[in-house]
């Protein structure tokens, strides 16, 4: 299984968010911000961060989607 952040980005959409702002009200770094852009794995605390910042829970910004076709070592 693989994370996708898809549901992060339509909720910035729906509360009329840029990346910039979800940065300025979390903390997070732009590597951060890169990494979810990239549906890349990132801390728990990230998402707590996310999540207070946003007032929703995890399964609102977060979902397990199958893996792709890629080869995983």
């Amino acid at each position: 299984m693989a994370v996708s952040y898809k549901k992060l980005w339509k909720l910035l959409i729906d509360e009329n968010m840029k990346k910039k702002d979800l940065r300025a009200a979390t903390g997070i770094s732009t590597t951060t911000l890169a990494k979810l852009g990239k549906d890349e794995n990132v801390s728990t605390e990230i998402l707590s961060k996310i999540c207070a910042a946003l007032n929703c829970d995890v399964g609102d910004i977060v979902e397990m989607v199958p893996d792709s076709t890629k080869d995983v070592d």
